[in-house]
């Protein structure tokens, strides 16, 4: 039996080595943040004042190093007590305990403040606002795209105009957005369609422009009209690629839903990670970020299956 090696050109590897490889894909990321937050001498430029002696620190204060050696210094010559004190990180960077922690009280534990959302409160809120403007984007970017991609003078009327609005950064739309529809959800719901509309179109376009000429030809050559050619040969012959790039702009609406959601009235995830920065609870802030995360890695690994079960064909043909 031949080996295979791990990282050999064009080969897929076994079962196991995509187990392992999967796995060291968070493993490592997480040992270096536990590195960093657990081994004194890698990262800790602050200290922890754990005993304050005869000086001005309190106790749990973080300090800078040389601050706290130089008070220390003064304790010293006056013939003080000296103030003691432990390695720390600066509090903006928690330890993997503690956010893991912050995942699992985050929803059990009450806001504090009368009327805010809770976490699982903010992360639905979210959901329904990605769900809503990927699905207008989609719904209007979509078939747009795909007549752009098989018809070359659609291209030339509606592509311009696309590559001159997806410059535009979409927050720049935001105070618009507000005053065209007000402050609640329906201008975050704007943002993230503007967001998404416009690369959808021209990426569908580019998809529908990939589906292979011979087959084109073979319909042309068998008396299929127009018509016939964009519904019966390039639909169908698009539909695996379509899927895997709207998974992909599916990533880039939630990277839009961050601004969105700080537009109007705040609310959803951003909301709560934004107040819990303002809090200071930076392991809230962490426990959100990764809240996005694991949402996003979940739906993707779910529309991946799901697309093998859709075109079992494209499997094989990559196997």
């Amino acid at each position: 039996m031949v080996r295979r090696h791990w990282f050999a050109v064009r080969r897929a590897p076994t079962a196991r080595q995509r187990l392992v490889l999967t796995l060291l894909a968070f493993l490592l990321p997480l040992g270096a943040w536990c590195a960093v937050a657990y081994v004194p001498w890698l990262w800790h430029p602050l200290v922890r004042v754990t005993a304050a002696g005869d000086g001005r620190y309190a106790t749990g204060q973080l300090i800078e190093k040389a601050a706290f050696a130089a008070a220390n210094a003064e304790l010293s010559v006056a013939g003080q007590a000296l103030a003691a004190g432990d390695p720390a990180n600066p509090v903006f960077l928690p330890p993997p305990h503690a956010v893991a922690k912050a995942l699992v009280t985050g929803f059990t534990t009450p806001p504090k403040r009368k009327g805010e959302p809770w976490l699982h409160e903010s992360l639905l809120h979210s959901i329904k606002l990605i769900a809503v403007g990927f699905a207008i984007a989609v719904a209007v970017g979509v078939p747009l795209g795909i007549l752009c991609g098989s018809l070359p003078a659609i291209a030339h009327l509606v592509e311009p105009f696309v590559d001159f609005i997806r410059y535009m950064p979409a927050p720049a739309f935001g105070a618009l957005a507000v005053a065209v529809f007000g402050i609640e959800d329906e201008p975050k719901i704007a943002i993230i369609v503007i967001s998404t509309l416009f690369l959808t179109i021209l990426v569908v376009a580019n998809t529908a422009r990939l589906v292979e000429r011979p087959l084109i030809e073979a319909a042309q050559t068998l008396g299929a009209s127009d018509r016939q050619l964009l519904l019966r040969v390039i639909v169908p012959a698009m539909l695996p690629q379509l899927y895997n790039d709207l998974r992909i702009i599916l990533g880039s609406a939630w990277t839009a839903l961050i601004v969105a959601e700080l537009i109007g009235a705040s609310s959803g995830i951003s909301y709560f990670i934004n107040q819990q920065g303002k809090y200071r609870n930076y392991d809230n802030v962490f426990a959100g970020i990764i809240l996005i995360g694991m949402v996003g890695l979940v739906t993707d690994q779910i529309l991946a299956r799901l697309s093998r079960r859709l075109f079992p064909w494209q499997e094989r043909a990559r196997g």
